[in-house]
């Protein structure tokens, strides 16, 4: 089974629960976000991705705003380092090529940074907090 085949566009009230439970572990608990600035009125409104093991369990999670921006991407800790990050970020970029944005635009975490890099993002400005966490704003113009 091919890694894109495990990732799907989910919407938040059929997927709520498990969009929670990937962003409660990794954002609430691994990166003490207050759980009052992870869920916001934004939720009920973007476009959700939903990335399960092969046996159908969530291990990662990522949002786009309306306004084309890609956010809250978390990928449980054991699953790191197994391209769940990068199909989904695929995935985010297609769609937002499917909607003829000009533009890709997201507040990456600077350890994330790289990460973003290696699909043509670019950081734009100084570098801010947001939850306690240093971040970016990053760019990349699509095709």
């Amino acid at each position: 089974m091919h890694l894109d085949d495990l990732i799907q566009v989910v919407r938040w009230e059929e997927a709520e629960p498990a969009l929670r439970l990937i962003r409660t572990a990794v954002f609430i608990h691994e990166q003490r976000v207050p759980e009052v600035l992870e869920w916001d009125e934004f939720d009920a409104i973007s476009v959700h991705l939903l990335a399960c093991d092969a046996a159908g369990q969530p291990v990662g999670t990522a949002r786009l705003l309306p306004d084309g921006h890609i956010g809250r991407m978390a990928v449980l800790k054991e699953w790191r380092g197994q391209g769940f990050g990068s199909a989904m970020l695929r995935k985010l970029l297609q769609e937002l090529t499917r909607r003829h944005q000009q533009k890709a635009q997201l507040n990456a975490q600077t350890n994330a940074v790289p990460f973003y890099e290696k699909f043509g993002f670019q950081v734009l400005g100084e570098e801010f907090m947001e939850a306690g966490i240093p971040h970016v704003k990053m760019t990349l113009l699509l095709k």
